[in-house]
């Protein structure tokens, strides 16, 4: 019996964010992303994430930044398999998750005195949202619609073959990694500042999803015609099961066996763990006029811990432990004012992805992220501003990374919006912006060939959509 019922979307499952950034990371942490997006060398108070040496600029005294950002994505896998046309449809079917995060709030603080700046800030670091296949996935399906070839394999002794399933499934999975980040700036001389400091991050997860009332149309080995009635066939996938000796098998097969009933095969589990990354920063400004800022994010090793309440599956083990670690991330940018009124920046990310521990080696496909950035912003008059700026997002992923539930695709963000100064003291932000995907294709090995081929039958096509509404207001005394 062939070892392809495959269950990648529970075995691989992993919320991609709903946010800017790389694979676990958020870069947007506050309003000012979202109306300009190159802020990595920031030196207002949104510079505790982006440019944390540059909070070492602000004026003595206090300062406040409180954000919210609402996003909405849409995950979309067009799946073509020749199995789904067992199930009485084509053999193309389209599978859509719906992410959305209406409530993503942050806080940044700094308190400067002379030389020294002291910044902290809480946020969503990574994750921030909850997907939902109602329809399932095409792992699922696939598994799903291979009871079929079960079944026909055990004709000889059972006299019954079968052509014909259907299966109820749903799948959702959020992910969250909250950050506190706490560290200081020092002013070395008029140029210059360092920073040094540190994030505790958070990681939780949680996973549900069944496979149930998993039916065959059973029909006597000896009839030339299919029988149009599907029934249970529980009994055969359980003895099925019983006789096959490779575990992967035979527990791909007693999960077939448990989707049958009305109870169905079903997944409860969450995922906690913790780890802390240091971080570095330097700040370099000219006559206020050109300003350059560095950080350089540590790796967070993070182990998360299941717990689980229902697992049919086998894989989400009680108590079992799973790497899943925040990549290291460098970041450089340079702001220049043109006129006292309008200033242009540039950005630069860079993601150190195959260095970070994932669930079954994962990292070896992921290579490294790399983002550009670029903004400007133009101060109408001492009430109010307008801003826009881009991002183009490049992930060094091979098809091996990529899974139904969990997959990333190149892309670029355009956002805008604005600012008002409501008083000499408080300021409020607000902006939009919207990622357009890249479409990624993966095609199943060609046997023949060995390698992956184009002219495949079998292949999946991510695509995502992607919207984010943000308003803030920064305060200081």
């Amino acid at each position: 019996m062939k070892k392809k019922f495959i269950l990648s979307g529970i075995a691989m499952v992993a919320c991609c964010n709903v946010f800017a950034g790389g694979i676990l990371t958020n870069t947007n942490q506050s309003a000012h992303f979202g109306r300009m997006m190159a802020r990595e060398a920031s030196t207002e108070i949104d510079a505790v994430y982006t440019n944390p040496a540059g909070t070492s600029l602000l004026s003595d005294g206090f300062h406040f930044s409180f954000t919210n950002q609402s996003a909405f994505q849409t995950r979309t896998v067009t799946s073509t398999n020749p199995i789904f046309a067992l199930n009485g449809g084509d053999a193309t079917k389209t599978f859509e998750g719906k992410a959305s995060a209406p409530i993503i709030p942050s806080l940044q603080a700094v308190y400067k005195k002379g030389d020294w700046a002291l910044s902290g800030s809480i946020a969503v670091v990574g994750g921030g949202g909850k997907a939902t296949f109602d329809l399932g996935l095409p792992s699922f399906e696939v598994l799903s619609g291979s009871a079929v070839g079960v079944v026909n394999q055990l004709t000889p002794m059972t006299q019954l073959k079968a052509n014909q399933y259907s299966v109820e499934q749903h799948m959702e999975g959020s992910n969250f990694i909250y950050g506190a980040q706490l560290g200081g700036a020092y002013t070395i001389n008029e140029m210059f500042s360092a920073y040094v400091g540190f994030r505790l991050n958070i990681a939780h997860n949680n996973y549900e999803g069944y496979l149930r009332n998993l039916k065959l149309n059973l029909t006597p080995a000896s009839s030339d015609v299919y029988s149009p009635q599907l029934v249970d066939a529980s009994a055969i996938l359980t003895a099925a099961a019983a006789a096959i000796t490779d575990p992967v098998t035979r527990n791909q097969v007693a999960i077939m066996s448990k989707a049958s009933s009305a109870e169905g095969a079903r997944l409860s589990s969450a995922q906690n763990g913790w780890g802390v990354a240091p971080i570095l920063g330097v700040n370099f400004n000219y006559q206020q006029r050109l300003n350059i800022g560095l950080k350089y994010e540590f790796k967070t090793a993070i182990d998360v811990e299941n717990n689980t309440k229902i697992d049919d599956t086998g894989l989400y083990s009680h108590g079992v432990n799973t790497p899943y670690d925040v990549p290291a991330l460098f970041t450089a940018g340079a702001s220049y004012k043109i006129i006292p009124a309008m200033q242009v920046s540039l950005g630069y990310h860079h993601f150190f992805d195959s260095d970070a521990k994932m669930s079954n080696d994962k990292q070896k496909y992921a290579g490294s992220t790399n983002e550009y950035l670029a903004g400007i912003e133009y101060k109408i008059n001492r009430l109010f501003l307008i801003s826009a700026g881009g991002q183009i997002t490049n992930y060094g992923l091979s098809d091996e990374f990529q899974r139904d539930l969990s997959f990333s695709c190149d892309s670029y963000s355009l956002g805008f919006g604005g600012a008002v100064n409501v008083s000499e003291n408080v300021r409020l932000n607000i902006g939009y912006f919207w990622t357009t995907y890249a479409d990624y294709t993966v095609n199943a090995p060609d046997a023949a060939a060995g390698k992956l081929t184009n002219n495949s039958t079998i292949k999946d096509v991510y695509s995502r959509t992607n919207k984010v509404f943000v308003v803030g207001v920064d305060f200081r005394f």
